[in-house]
């Protein structure tokens, strides 16, 4: 029995919500003076997302499968796509999956109402970078399909909506439709449609910011990168020294790196000698990040960033399990509020995304996909923080403390 999917695209910064009527990456503005726009989420529904951003990255590095290996994934679009989800759930599987997102003690209304101002607000947030999120509900047209559903759909996450024969020349449809909405980074997402396949929920997020002080070409030079377990590799390490927000403590140092008009930014954590960048993220969590915050301060360092791509696809049905959502993956699983029938299930949670780091700023795409499927340093001396050995980029906005990309870089490559 198969699926229904939903599709998640931040972030790191930067997972957003993209209408299909609009153009599926808005062009950045290109005034410089333009004002930022503070983007206000309650504090309940920011921290809860802030929270379940942490505990999903950790439950997946823990995971056999992705432990020693690149991971790059978007939180935001994976909690977008599930709160699609459990909009239709009811009873026991609708209590775990808000768990699993953090969000048991809020109301359905509150957690649909920050949906629709971080889909509206997110991708206005600074002009001079590119950034959405777009929302999409594909059906079998001979599937009943609730109408409250659909309307919710449409209304609270600006989705697109449209009922297909689910034919095979369907799954090029709906590929395109990542595709269109990810500046053609996840071109495929879906390889076929199955006979049980009913429904398909799809977030996708699309992020490209310039740094705020870009780096010198000419000073990127081949650099040895340390990778875990003591054999090297040569890398391409981009290299500037300036003034950038720092931390230094006794297991690991920060630094934040600003896209243009400073609203998002990528902050760079790196373990110290003799630490893991897995157990630093194992003991990261909502405090630890809004502390990290709080301590960071203008310094002058000397920074050393390897550039690199990603391209990855996550599935994340065990990971979600193992946050507790359990019952949506059964037979028996409660998804009323999609189809009265009820006799359907999740039959996947998949993520693809997609990553880039260079000189020039930073470009990442996710795409998540829910199948339904129906049941039959020294005082006065100059830091350094050249990253020549595993770390964690985080891509976050500011006035929402919204993670859009959390992703931790084992072996660094670039072509």
């Amino acid at each position: 029995m198969k699926h229904l999917y939903s599709i998640l695209l931040i972030a790191v910064l930067a997972s957003l919500f993209f209408s299909c009527a609009k153009k599926s990456v808005p062009e950045g503005e290109s005034n410089p003076e333009a004002i930022q726009k503070s983007i206000s989420i309650a504090a309940p529904v920011a921290n809860s997302i802030t929270e379940f951003s942490f505990d999903f990255f950790k439950t997946l590095q823990n995971d056999p499968e992705y432990a020693k290996k690149n991971t790059f994934v978007s939180p935001l679009s994976l909690h977008i796509a599930l709160g699609m989800l459990v909009n239709g759930a009811t009873g026991t599987t609708k209590a775990e999956i808000m768990q699993a997102i953090h969000a048991e003690s809020l109301s359905q209304e509150d957690l649909n109402a920050t949906y629709k101002t971080l889909l509206n607000d997110l991708p206005k947030a600074d002009p001079k970078v590119q950034l959405a999120l777009a929302n999409s509900i594909w059906y079998r047209n001979s599937f009943p399909v609730e109408a409250d559903f659909l309307n919710t759909m449409k209304n609270s996450f600006n989705a697109k909506i449209a009922g297909l024969p689910f034919v095979p020349s369907d799954v090029n449809t709906i590929n395109q439709w990542a595709a269109d909405n990810t500046n053609q980074k996840i071109k495929k997402v879906l390889s076929t449609i199955s006979p049980d396949d009913v429904m398909f929920l799809m977030n996708a997020l699309y992020f490209k910011g310039d740094w705020t002080n870009k780096f010198d070409k000419s000073e990127t030079k081949d650099q040895i990168f340390n990778l875990q377990g003591g054999s090297t590799k040569t890398v391409k390490m981009m290299n500037k020294t300036d003034n950038f927000d720092y931390f230094a403590g006794n297991d690991f140092a920060a630094l934040q790196l600003p896209y243009g008009n400073k609203q998002f930014s990528a902050t760079i954590i790196l373990p110290n000698e003799g630490k893991t960048i897995e157990s630093i993220m194992d003991n990261f969590d909502f405090a630890k990040w809004n502390q990290l915050q709080s301590s960071l301060h203008s310094n002058k360092v000397i920074v050393g960033l390897p550039k690199f791509k990603l391209e990855q696809e996550f599935m994340l049905n065990k990971t979600m399990q193992n946050l507790g959502m359990q019952k949506a993956f059964k037979t028996v699983a409660e998804l009323t509020g999609i189809s009265k029938p009820g006799n359907i299930y999740v039959s996947f949670v998949k993520q693809n995304t997609f990553a880039a780091v260079d000189e020039e700023g930073t470009e990442a795409a996710a795409v998540t996909t829910i199948a339904v499927g129906v049941t039959s340093v020294g005082p006065g001396s100059t830091p350094k923080f050249v990253c020549d050995r595993p770390f964690a980029i985080i891509i976050s906005e500011k006035t929402s403390n919204t993670i859009l990309f959390m992703g931790k870089i084992m072996n660094p490559e670039f072509s």
